[in-house]
């Protein structure tokens, strides 16, 4: 999974995301429908301070499209990643235990190139157009190793570089590989390893729009 960098003092847009999606279709990509995932953000509600240390301080919820009767919390400080049926977040509701701080969605359209899945889409919160970002899955589907397919992958990506690079977009993809050993996930690839790539991007997300802020105040 890899995000879009932008050029310093370039801001994303969605003209961006129109061009790498038209980029996907020029090296023969069969669009196969939209997809969806969402995330949310948790903090926990507190009844007495003293249970602070009890508990998680934040993490963040996960439900993927293609896994709809389970959710999965990331909890990135522990580095752990839970994965319970989909009802955990109607149980969190009526327990009173987190709050809600943010939500968004990553969603857009899916091609096929080959044995490829490719997934380009925008970041943004729930109930709003305000782009925060934009994700792209690769994907190897003969392949569950991350190992194995590793190498294949980097070569299609160098092949899109190439393709994307001719369009002279402010800025580029970046990849920012977890390291999954330390999450106790092995190197067979699952929707848990989606999980923490994703928490990855969205807390790095995090941390730049906050520097931006800083730096316009």
């Amino acid at each position: 999974i890899l995000h879009w960098q932008a050029n310093a003092g370039t801001t994303i847009n969605s003209q961006i995301l129109i061009e790498v999606a038209n980029c996907a279709e020029s090296i023969n990509g069969v669009k196969e429908g939209r997809w969806k995932n969402t995330f949310t953000f948790y903090k926990p509600i507190l009844k007495e301070q003293a249970n602070a240390s009890e508990f998680p301080q934040n993490f963040l919820g996960v439900s993927l499209q293609e896994q709809p009767d389970k959710f999965y919390m990331a909890i990135s400080r522990q580095r752990l990643v839970v994965e319970a049926e989909s009802s955990m977040q109607t149980i969190m509701e009526n327990l009173q235990s987190y709050r809600m701080k943010l939500a968004v969605n990553c969603e857009g359209l899916q091609y096929r190139l080959g044995d490829f899945r490719l997934r380009v889409g925008k970041v943004v919160p729930i109930n709003s157009e305000n782009l925060r970002g934009i994700v792209m899955e690769m994907e190897y589907l003969p392949i569950s190793s991350w190992e194995t397919s590793h190498l294949i992958m980097s070569e299609f990506f160098e092949i899109w570089k190439e393709t994307l690079g001719k369009r002279l977009l402010p800025g580029h993809f970046v990849h920012v590989e977890p390291i999954f050993s330390e999450f106790g996930l092995s190197d067979q690839y699952t929707s848990q390893h989606t999980v923490v790539q994703y928490a990855s991007i969205l807390a790095q997300m995090a941390a730049t729009s906050q520097s931006l802020q800083a730096t316009r105040n």
